[in-house]
């Protein structure tokens, strides 16, 4: 990249997330780099599917400054965020973000948009719905012909907007006040 960011980027696959987010557990508590350094932790669990959106999911929106940075990509796609229509489902702590923000790393949790270009209103939750039901978890849950991997690309895009702008930010990202993994972020920032 040109310019290169300011800051290193650490791309990280884990693994056994189904087995109780063994992999991130275990970069958790012996990071090759250090938590207090660390900017963010941005979680990529899955991918849009079915098409662009005008909108992109955020589990646990309010949470930290990475939304700020998201809202600002996304305003630049068009899109807006959108609060976790499922809240009540807890998966923000369900995912391998968990971890990191457990240790004070802000961590940002996108998910699909729900509002669909060119498609009736409730035809995403729909699909989710439908993919809850018959793939989640699933043998079937496998790369489809119809996918329509548009939206894929550009949440991607998105994606890579805000960790390159994080890398570049004079200050690093914080958890909003009152949020439950500040302190523990001020703690190990002293």
């Amino acid at each position: 990249m040109k310019p290169q960011p300011k800051r290193s980027i650490l791309f990280l696959m884990v693994t056994a997330e189904e087995q109780g987010l063994l992999g991130s557990q275990y970069y958790s508590v012996t990071p090759l780099y250090p938590l207090a350094k660390t900017a963010a932790n941005i979680n990529i669990d899955g991918i849009n599917q079915w098409g662009k959106t005008k909108d992109i999911t955020v589990i646990g929106l309010g949470a930290s400054d990475l939304d700020d940075y998201l809202r600002q990509a996304a305003q630049e796609q068009n899109r807006t965020l959108t609060a976790d229509p499922e809240a009540e489902k807890g998966f923000y702590y369900r995912s391998d973000h968990f971890n990191f923000a457990k240790q004070g790393v802000p961590a940002l949790d996108p998910d699909s948009g729900v509002d669909f270009v060119g498609k009736p209103a409730d035809w995403g939750k729909k699909k989710r719905d439908e993919y809850t039901e018959h793939d989640y978890h699933a043998p079937s849950d496998e790369v489809k012909p119809d996918w329509d991997l548009s939206g894929a690309a550009e949440d991607a895009q998105l994606l890579f907007a805000v960790g390159y702008r994080v890398a570049n930010a004079d200050k690093l990202p914080e958890w909003k006040p009152g949020n439950e993994f500040k302190a523990k972020r001020d703690a190990m920032r002293k």
